[in-house]
């Protein structure tokens, strides 16, 4: 993995490659990443995977023709091919009324504040090892628990470096961690299971070994004996780790490219106000030690803070540079860069702010409604916002949390679903998407 520095350079070289081989404006991302894995089961070490790996991405523009190619092998042969294949490919693509590369004046040239994504540890195989067994001690001591899925802990970091004929060059770094474990309660047909994750760009900021495994065995031996609520329409309590999905599926909604491809359920609702208005839904791709925070997107635009909802409107669409031109709009840096593949759309560290209540005032007028800690399958229709999903969690009964509840179908619309819209006040910035616990009216729930 190379240094940012070299990184940079060596994308900068590729990029004045292709221009020397006919291409009339170029883009190369670098990916250089490396981490280690550590997982535990039942007490014991179960495996230590270390890996390490670069990966570089050109993508050329011949006029209005365009070809993206990828190569793992940085060799000097390996990439004067890859030049001369992009170029090649470009040469017989279709052309696009809409490619090239971002405006000049947007791409990024400092004055970012300082992010604070890689704090310069590196945690040794032991101390991952004597964390996972620890996390895993702590969920397996939970009364209830019967067996173990494991535990894991890992550690990793990335340099990404972009590289434009536009005369652009950036990289940074990244660290990052992850722990998890799973664990099963009860046992024969009566098993459950639950689990507990966190990932953070600082080591230090990892939960307590402690605190991450009682909760896993906590979270599974509340599922034990579950029961399958009446059908019927009402409120449904989103727990927050499920909760940031409803928010995923607006902001797939609001990418430029589904809206100009029609393919968006946001279409001809631009001015409405889809929300109550006390929703605010913010991006910050300069949150400290956030997940997702960048200096620039995908196409080297500089990021900005922006809500992507206030006062309950969605405020604009999330561009890249063709969805810009497409809609005839300005970039907005949203674009997202894989190792292949022309840029994609997305955001960065989203937070739905929190209400004024606590999530049992939220839920205190609810005779019978659900809580759902769990969602499955991926039943949601983007062009009408029809939601249809499995779920799990908890009946709500006389403003309380009851007896758990499985193998359940909570259906509505989104539209819908968003005008009734309420959210708690025990917001914590743990993912990507980060939201408090969220109340919605009048779903459609199938049960017994």
């Amino acid at each position: 993995m190379l240094s940012v520095k070299n990184a940079e350079q060596r994308a900068a070289d590729l990029v004045a490659a292709a221009r020397r081989a006919g291409a009339d404006a170029a883009d190369a991302v670098y990916y250089g990443d490396a981490s280690t894995e550590v997982q535990a089961r039942l007490g014991a070490l179960e495996d230590v995977v270390r890996s390490e790996g670069e990966e570089i991405a050109l993508r050329v523009f011949v006029g209005r023709r365009s070809a993206s190619v990828s190569s793992s092998d940085l060799s000097g042969e390996a990439l004067s091919a890859l030049v001369e294949r992009a170029v090649a490919m470009a040469r017989e693509a279709p052309e696009d009324p809409y490619a090239g590369l971002a405006p000049a004046d947007r791409l990024y040239r400092g004055g970012a504040p300082a992010l604070d994504v890689d704090d310069g540890v590196d945690p040794a195989p032991t101390l991952l090892k004597k964390r996972a067994l620890a996390i895993e001690e702590a969920a397996r001591a939970v009364p209830g628990v019967t067996n173990s899925d494991g535990a894991s802990v890992s550690a990793g970091r990335t340099v990404i470096a972009l590289a434009t004929s536009a005369d652009f060059v950036a990289g940074y770094t990244t660290s990052g961690y992850g722990a998890g474990v799973g664990v099963i309660a009860g046992s024969g047909r009566a098993m459950q299971r639950d689990s507990a994750t966190h990932q953070v760009r600082h080591f230090a900021d990892l939960d307590p070994p402690e605190k991450l495994g009682e909760l896993a065995g906590t979270r599974a031996v509340r599922r034990l004996g579950p029961a399958k609520p009446p059908s019927g329409t009402m409120p449904v309590v989103f727990d927050p780790r499920v909760g940031g999905s409803l928010v995923g599926h607006l902001i797939g909604a609001m990418s430029g490219a589904s809206v100009a491809r029609r393919t968006s359920f946001l279409l001809g609702r631009e001015g409405e106000r889809l929300f109550p208005e006390d929703i605010l839904i913010f991006d910050d791709p300069h949150r400290p030690r956030g997940l997702r925070s960048k200096p620039f997107d995908g196409e080297g635009v500089a990021t900005r803070p922006r809500a992507l909802v206030e006062r309950g409107r969605v405020t604009g669409w999330l561009t890249n540079a063709a969805a810009a031109r497409q809609l005839g709009i300005e970039v907005t840096g949203h674009a997202t860069r894989s190792s292949g593949g022309p840029p994609g759309i997305g955001a960065t560290n989203v937070h739905l702010a929190p209400g004024a209540l606590t999530p049992e005032a939220l839920m205190a007028d609810i005779r019978r409604g659900l809580y759902v800690t769990e969602l499955i399958g991926q039943g949601v229709n983007p062009v009408t916002g029809d939601y249809s999903r499995g779920a799990s969690g908890f009946l709500i009964e006389n403003g309380a949390i009851a007896g758990p509840v499985d193998e359940i179908t909570i259906a509505g619309n989104l539209i819908d679903m968003y005008a009734t819209l309420a959210a708690a006040n025990d917001l914590e910035h743990r993912r990507a998407i980060s939201v408090p616990t969220l109340r919605v009216e009048g779903m459609t729930v199938a049960g017994a």
